[in-house]
């Protein structure tokens, strides 16, 4: 892939979804450039992670524990196992620049994550910021900033 249209950029984060609701987290974690970042802000507009305290913050190398994590069967978090389901809207291309590589989808949603007898439920909108790179579209930053932050937000086990 040379240039991808609006549609691949849509397609891109509607698989990302459905490879993390599927627990496909290996395969999710390779959408990523090696230094790219996984966000999840604490506070509404926030301008950074590195800075600032967040709920996740998480580069190549927090991605890769969690994920072993949670595939290790003595895992006591994960026992037993959640479950994800993220129900999107249409994502928007925000911006579209070829020439400099660089791609911004919006998509607002609604993430459910089971475990058990429990339920636990977020709505917000995510930010892909993303690049071509080796020939197929690569994630440089997940952004996923909720309705409400900076509320007491219950454990989240997976990836929103």
């Amino acid at each position: 892939m040379s240039e991808p249209t609006r549609q691949d950029l849509i397609d891109f984060v509607v698989r990302e979804a459905r490879l993390l609701d599927a627990r496909h987290f290996d395969e999710w974690n390779q959408l990523f450039t090696d230094d790219a970042f996984y966000w999840v802000p604490l506070v509404p507009d926030q301008v950074d992670g590195l800075n600032h305290t967040s709920h996740m913050y998480e580069d190549k190398l927090l991605r890769d524990v969690r994920i072993e994590r949670l595939k290790s069967p003595r895992a006591f978090s994960q026992q037993p196992a959640s479950r994800a389901h993220h129900l999107l809207q249409t994502p928007t291309v925000e911006e579209f620049e070829p020439a400099s590589n660089r791609y911004v989808v919006r998509t607002e949603f609604h993430y459910t994550e089971a475990q058990g007898d429990s339920l636990i439920f977020l709505v917000g909108h995510t930010v892909h910021h993303l690049t071509v790179q080796e020939g197929a579209l690569r994630m440089t930053l997940k952004r996923v900033n909720l309705l409400n932050p900076d509320a007491a937000l219950p454990s989240v086990q997976l990836f929103i």
